[in-house]
């Protein structure tokens, strides 16, 4: 069958493939690059979690991933999509169909309800206004909300902002999410019902999901970690491998041997 769109890329495909992407900055008449020469592929239906310290790339990377950014050189491809050879308004519309955005800040609208806020992403994504509200309460239903729709933002918890975001990102049905650190401003078991929620998608859905995380706790439903350094991958571990507990991280090699990775 001929794959016309990403929806159409089976689950355990490659659906999203980045191919020697660089990142090139002139700053102070010095040429910095936040990444340089990446490349790993991302399965349709995985949970991938990108790590690293602050200064790493991965929120450059992450960027790049989610048509936010382009790339110097190299390649992103989504399903048979390459990002680099869009144009504007198509980047737009792979924005609007087949990527959903979780931002650590919600970026929500506050004057308007998590009705409206949700119904509003579906008609720009081309839904007439009663398809619109239909859909938005669909998805706030799913997230555990339907008993919230006419409340507004400030009237509602900060899980429930995040999760009124990830109602939003799910309303044009999207064949990928991109979380950029969707608990940080949440408290640790809020923050574990977000993670569970975002793999439950992952799972029954079969989307695809990409975080950008310093928050140790989110590995735990993850089907891989790529972790950062210094613009580069400095490794791709399969949660299987990882011992992962409250306040650390042991990566156990080949022969047994731990690592601990201390969460400060």
């Amino acid at each position: 069958m001929t794959q016309n769109t990403p929806h159409d890329i089976p689950k355990g495909a490659t659906l999203i493939e980045v191919n020697k992407i660089s990142k090139l900055f002139h700053l102070r008449g010095e040429d910095v690059y936040a990444v340089r020469d990446v490349s790993f592929d991302i399965k349709r239906g995985e949970y991938l979690s990108i790590m690293g310290p602050s200064g790493s790339g991965k929120t450059t990377l992450f960027n790049m991933i989610g048509a936010l950014d382009v790339p110097t050189s190299g390649s992103v491809s989504i399903g048979p999509l390459d990002l680099t050879k869009l144009t504007s308004r198509q980047l737009a519309y792979v924005r609007n169909h087949y990527i959903g955005y979780i931002f650590q800040a919600y970026n929500l609208i506050w004057s308007l309800t998590a009705l409206r806020n949700v119904s509003l992403a579906a008609v720009f994504g081309g839904a007439d206004e009663h398809t619109a509200t239909q859909q938005a309460k669909q998805v706030l239903e799913l997230v555990g909300l339907g008993h919230r729709l006419d409340h507004r933002p400030d009237e509602l918890s900060g899980g429930q902002q995040q999760r009124v975001a990830i109602a939003r990102a799910l309303v044009n049905d999207p064949a990928i999410i991109l979380a950029d650190e969707p608990t940080a401003n949440l408290d640790f078991k809020t923050g574990a019902d977000i993670i569970g929620l975002l793999k439950k998608l992952s799972q029954e859905r079969g989307v695809t999901i990409v975080t950008a995380t310093h928050d140790h706790k989110m590995l735990v439903n993850s089907d891989r970690i790529l972790w950062m350094r210094d613009g580069q991958v400095d490794r791709i571990d399969r949660r299987e491998d990882l011992d992962i507990q409250v306040g650390q991280i042991e990566v156990h090699g080949e022969e047994g041997a731990a690592t601990s990775l201390n969460d400060h």
